[in-house]
């Protein structure tokens, strides 16, 4: 008896199933749509334009360093942040960020702008599609844009660290650095941040996606190369939430700068680990003593 009131109670549930369509449930249009249609009918202009790129590139990268430099700034009085900072017993000094800035700016105003403002004569303004990317293809747009950086750069900076006329001429000047912070990130010679910058522009176009995916990959691009650099090992950094140590972060880049001879791939693991570049150091002091403290439970 139980049985067959059981097999009643279920069975119109089992017969709405059976008429309904899977694609009832699917949003008629992507859930990045109206984000896109107010970007796209407020700021045509601006999203089409070859200087945008660079701006919001530009402005996410000083964002980013600005918030990092606060945090080195409060590390100073505050032990409880002090602690999750790589190089605890030594502090960001001022004249190191104002040597880091100023080549910055250098780099940006001399170099990155002109470039950027001659495109106007000779790069047609981007077209802008009306539809907007879906979350998965927004989604994978930019994870396939991060790993085809990632193995670029790799094979580059190999390149440059195994050639010494290459190191001397052009990456050198990035390891004068022995203890990375957040202004490091573009403490670079021009041929590395065009370099850095053609790939970031291109890898969209050549993986055909959405203007506002490849946006996005800019934006991402910058906050992990930035947190790369940072200095800092937080609980919740990306190296300590991906599992089996895919990820590379700001420990194995900070080591990389005390061994230049390892760590060459800028976000994951995976070419230094299939090309036998890859360091053991995955984790700083700080988290070190949080993970034995866990295990002991």
């Amino acid at each position: 008896m139980e049985s067959l009131n059981t097999i009643e109670l279920f069975c119109p549930c089992i017969k709405y199933i059976s008429k309904t369509n899977i694609s009832d449930f699917i949003p008629e249009a992507p859930v990045l749509q109206p984000v896109w249609d107010y970007l796209r009918m407020n700021h045509q202009d601006a999203l089409r334009s070859p200087l945008f790129p660079v701006i919001i590139s530009v402005s996410t990268y000083f964002i980013l360093c600005l918030f990092y430099m606060t945090l080195d700034f409060l590390s100073t009085v505050s032990p409880a942040l002090n602690r999750f900072r790589i190089h605890s017993e030594h502090p960001v000094k001022l004249q190191s960020i104002l040597k880091a800035v100023q080549l910055t700016l250098f780099n940006h105003v001399v170099f990155v702008f002109p470039a950027a403002i001659a495109q106007w004569f000779w790069r047609p303004p981007l077209p802008l599609e009306a539809a907007a990317p879906t979350i998965l293809e927004f989604t994978m747009g930019v994870l396939g844009c991060t790993i085809l950086f990632d193995f670029q750069y790799y094979f580059w900076h190999m390149v440059h660290h195994k050639f010494r006329w290459l190191y001397v001429t052009f990456h050198a000047i990035h390891h004068e650095y022995y203890e990375p912070f957040c202004w490091v990130t573009q403490y670079m010679s021009v041929w590395e941040l065009l370099s850095v910058g053609l790939w970031t522009t291109l890898d969209p176009i050549i993986l055909q996606c959405h203007a506002l995916t490849g946006y996005a990959f800019m934006v991402v691009n910058i906050w992990i190369s930035v947190d790369d650099h940072s200095g800092y090992d937080f609980p919740w950094s990306l190296h300590n939430l991906i599992p089996f140590g895919l990820w590379g972060g700001s420990v194995k880049h900070d080591t990389h700068h005390l061994r230049p001879t390892t760590n060459f791939e800028p976000f994951f693991s995976h070419w230094d680990w299939l090309c036998g570049t890859s360091s053991d150091h995955n984790h700083s002091s700080a988290m070190t003593v949080q993970k034995r403290a866990l295990y002991k439970y």
